[in-house]
């Protein structure tokens, strides 16, 4: 008696989707799986069949935790798409904290889809965005297109101090959309404060990165932080906040804003692709315009994404004051 085999509904949609892929010379064939182009059809599939909804903070606190790949939406044309290893509410959370604080006009919107464990192993973003740029049939004669928003450098966290000189690439996505440095804050604590805690408070609180001279490996910032600034009460924009700390510091100290995050250091550096830097000159603190200059376009690296709950890449340390 012969034996049957069963196959499962899922492998079979697999290979019912390679059976285009058989090369056929009448006594011989030759068989081609492509399973990743099967996945990526049914990714794609799964979430055109997704409502996009707003990427705001409400919408994303009543997401349940869980790693899954999303895709983002400008004025309802997709701009990127990505995965969260860990959780997605965390993932999108730190994408609507970053736009938060760029010059967006527009809505923005996503979609996303929770994968099982073992098919979140298998980079189930590269599948989605080969099956945009055409490197998989599309079956549904869409044309092949670039998503903005990948290899852009948007997904990236912070490049460090070693770059903090290095000219942007004209199509980074800090090129295109710097910080918004006239951004109102209403959150900082009014009082009479260690310039130190104010540094942290900004740091926790901006929607971007601030990095500044670490007091562990400098005797002179574990001095200055320790020293007072007045903080008024009322709301101010970052640009105000930043020229009060570096007013509240001795000479020497540079308050500066690269075109995605923010630094200060005790020096006197201009920085190519800068939009502008603080410095104090006696009792005035004096705003410089940067260059604002950017190196040619090219293809950027997107990182490995890091999705831990409360991780925030900004190489600082508390401050004991």
């Amino acid at each position: 008696m012969a034996s049957t085999v069963e196959v499962s509904p899922w492998l079979g949609a697999v290979l019912a989707s390679t059976l285009p892929h058989v090369s056929n010379t009448n006594h011989h064939a030759e068989f081609k799986l492509s399973i990743t182009k099967a996945l990526a059809d049914q990714l794609s599939a799964a979430l055109k069949k997704l409502t996009p909804a707003p990427l705001t903070a409400e919408v994303i606190d009543v997401l349940p935790k869980g790693p899954g790949v999303y895709q983002l939406y400008l004025d309802g044309q997709p701009v990127y798409v990505g995965k969260a290893s860990k959780s997605l509410p965390t993932r999108l959370r730190k994408h609507y904290r970053k736009l938060s604080g760029r010059p967006i006009t527009g809505e923005v919107s996503f979609v996303c889809l929770y994968l099982e464990e073992d098919l979140e192993a298998s980079a189930p973003e590269k599948m989605l965005l080969g099956k945009y740029e055409g490197k998989y049939e599309r079956a549904d004669g869409e044309p092949a297109q670039k998503l903005p928003w990948n290899n852009n450098g948007f997904g990236n966290n912070d490049p460090g101090r070693r770059r903090d000189t290095s000219e942007v690439a004209a199509n980074h996505f800090d090129a295109l959309y710097p910080v918004n440095l006239d951004l109102t804050i209403d959150w900082l604590t009014a009082g009479v404060r260690p310039v130190g805690k104010v540094l942290t408070e900004l740091k926790d609180n901006l929607p971007y990165n601030l990095r500044f001279e670490q007091p562990k490996n400098s005797t002179r910032a574990r001095h200055d932080y320790k020293l007072n600034v007045e903080v008024p009460s009322h709301p101010m924009t970052v640009r105000a906040a930043l020229q009060l700390v570096v007013g509240a510091l001795p000479e020497g100290w540079q308050g500066t804003a690269l075109p995605g995050y923010l630094i200060l250091y005790y020096e006197n550096t201009s920085y190519n692709s800068a939009q502008c830097w603080w410095r104090r000159s006696g009792s005035e603190v004096i705003e410089t315009p940067g260059p604002a200059l950017f190196a040619p376009a090219t293809d950027i690296v997107e990182e490995p994404d890091e999705d831990d709950e409360g991780s925030r890449d900004n190489g600082n340390e508390e401050i004991e004051t």
